[in-house]
């Protein structure tokens, strides 16, 4: 998928840029970007994991690349891409793909 889009990307050993991969050296060796930190975890086949530090996602327009980033693995995927609180359990945010777009799924006035 990263090499299909149109997403700069780069993946380096130590200070060297080198090919990109297969998937299951990817996820045991995150590398990070110059724009948004995504740090890709191993889990079951049926779930992709990922964690990234809100700071880096300060504003609206970083917000709106979060929202691409989500709808893009969704769309990709057509499957929910839902983001939790740290530890938590219930989605806060997430991709819908019969909305075809990223919603708010939980109030935030309650957390």
């Amino acid at each position: 998928m990263v090499q299909e889009s149109d997403w700069a990307w780069e993946f380096s050993d130590g200070d060297t840029a080198v090919a990109l991969p297969i998937a299951a050296e990817i996820f045991a060796r995150p590398a990070d970007a110059p724009d948004v930190l995504a740090i890709f975890r191993p889990y079951p086949s049926d779930e992709i994991g990922f964690d990234i530090d809100l700071r880096e996602l300060q504003g609206q327009e970083r917000l709106d690349l979060l929202c691409e980033f989500f709808s893009a693995i969704g769309r990709r995927l057509d499957k929910p891409v839902l983001m939790t609180s740290e530890m938590g359990q219930d989605p806060v945010l997430g991709f819908d793909p019969a909305a075809d777009r990223v919603v708010l799924m939980a109030d935030p006035r309650l957390h």
